[in-house]
């Protein structure tokens, strides 16, 4: 990896209910938020929120969802696609632009919520798929969103980059496999309502468990269906430490990413090294030994109080 500096940008969905239209409109403004962010902070990563094309709770069936998004190929051109405009962008300012946006799947019932990762020559370098869709987002729970199934580390000039995306930063096995194929920095493109305490938390958790930055752009504004976010972009370092916070306004937030500062003390400006590693220090035959534990299905022995929850 080498230093650079990356950014979160937070925007709001554009109002009114989803159409052709509306999708182009967010697109748009996808473009030019990145294009003002780069403009002023130099940055060569830019990572925009979960859902982003539309805004995280559609209103509207997966069926008639479907109709309004495009396929996406696993790498390559991203021609005819619905993040082309940006792709053409990242490819005019030579940086990498990551976006959350819902996927056409193989059929009209299934719905992908997806996160691309765009190269500086506007190529593809990577799609993921969310495989820990929030309760009331996944189909099983009467949403909208089939869960993915791949773990998605890219190559890049700047390193190796992982993507999350918002309920995904709860379950630390997922950056952590991550963190094993070698990611250096996680994206988290978020539309996150829960608390911005669990939002900083989990982020903070992933980063430190792995040893990784972690990038998470949260939406602000109001979705589709009237669903308000509060935003709180943040960077976070290896050592778990926010290195840049944003508020509730549209806007962006950037940090230097310096891998020779990430691990450089225990604590932010401590004169007291860094000697562990939790990626080197696992016990790893601990966890050939409970692999089927980790495999089992479980549930939490408290009982739930369900509620109409609209977002992860």
């Amino acid at each position: 990896m080498k230093a650079f500096t990356a950014a979160a940008v937070q925007i709001a969905p554009v109002a009114g209910a989803l159409s052709p239209e509306v999708v182009a409109a967010n697109v748009a403004k996808c473009v030019e938020w990145t294009r003002r962010c780069v403009a002023e902070t130099g940055a060569e990563l830019v990572v925009l929120p979960e859902s982003a094309t539309t805004g995280f709770t559609p209103g509207i069936p997966a069926e008639a969802l479907w109709e309004l998004m495009t396929a996406l190929p696993a790498t390559g051109s991203a021609a005819g696609t619905l993040v082309e405009p940006l792709a053409d962008l990242a490819r005019e300012l030579g940086v990498l632009v990551c976006v959350g946006t819902y996927e056409r799947g193989p059929s009209p019932e299934v719905v992908y919520n997806s996160s691309v990762l765009l190269g500086r020559d506007g190529s593809i370098l990577g799609v993921y798929r969310k495989t820990h869709p929030f309760c009331s987002e996944i189909v099983t729970g009467g949403g909208w969103v089939t869960p993915g199934d791949t773990v998605t580390v890219c190559d890049t000039d700047l390193g190796r980059i992982g993507m999350i995306i918002c309920f995904d930063g709860d379950y630390p096995e997922l950056s952590r496999i991550q963190a094993v194929q070698g990611a250096e920095v996680i994206l988290r493109p978020s539309a996150l309502l829960r608390s911005a305490d669990i939002w900083e938390l989990t982020s903070r958790a992933r980063a430190y468990d792995n040893h990784v930055f972690v990038v998470g752009s949260n939406a602000v504004g109001a979705d589709p269906a009237g669903v308000l976010y509060f935003g709180n972009s943040h960077i976070v370092t290896p050592i778990g430490h926010i290195v840049a916070k944003a508020a509730t306004h549209e806007g962006w937030v950037s940090a230097r990413l310096d891998p020779e500062e990430a691990l450089a003390s225990l604590t932010p400006g401590s004169n007291i090294g860094q000697a562990f590693d939790h990626l080197r220090d696992r016990n790893l035959d601990l966890i050939r030994n409970h692999r089927a534990d980790l495999e089992a299905p479980a549930s939490t022995g408290f009982p739930h109080k369900h509620h109409s929850f609209t977002t992860g």
